[in-house]
């Protein structure tokens, strides 16, 4: 009766610990996942010396935090920003883009977003016409 009783404290102690395993099938733990609402930000004409900022907006859509450890711009016109504290499964956030509008003409620039999602790095791209408009001088 007694060994009953120890072998169900057992396969019941088993169980929970299998139910609350935070490991794959594999035995890997699981990344975070990430869903942007959009990767391509169009500007389209864009008037000179304005405000260049855009955002994009995600959702941490797994049952772990999302962890952004960088984004990169390709070149030092992109400023980028973005959220340094996990973000909690389910909840949104969003990173910011500025672009130098004192750059007249076409551009088109890649973002390099890092964290710790399995397809982790990802590219979000900005695009746009800055028109060739500058103010007059007053004499």
């Amino acid at each position: 009766m007694k060994s009953n009783k120890i072998f169900f404290l057992f396969a019941t102690i088993f169980f929970f610990a299998a139910c609350n395993s935070s490991t794959n099938e594999n035995g890997e733990e699981p990344m975070a996942e990430i869903s942007f609402l959009d990767t391509t930000y169009n500007f389209g004409d864009i008037p000179f010396d304005s405000d260049g900022r855009c955002y994009f907006e995600f959702t941490n859509t797994s049952k772990k935090e999302l962890i952004i450890y960088n984004v990169r711009s390709s070149c030092g016109c992109t400023r980028p920003e973005w959220p340094e504290e996990p973000i909690k499964p389910g909840k949104k956030s969003r990173i910011g883009i500025s672009y130098n509008t004192k750059l007249v003409g076409n551009f088109n620039k890649n973002i390099t977003v890092y964290s710790n999602t399995e397809d982790s790095p990802i590219k979000l791209f900005i695009k746009g016409n800055v028109e060739d408009v500058k103010p007059v001088k007053n004499k």
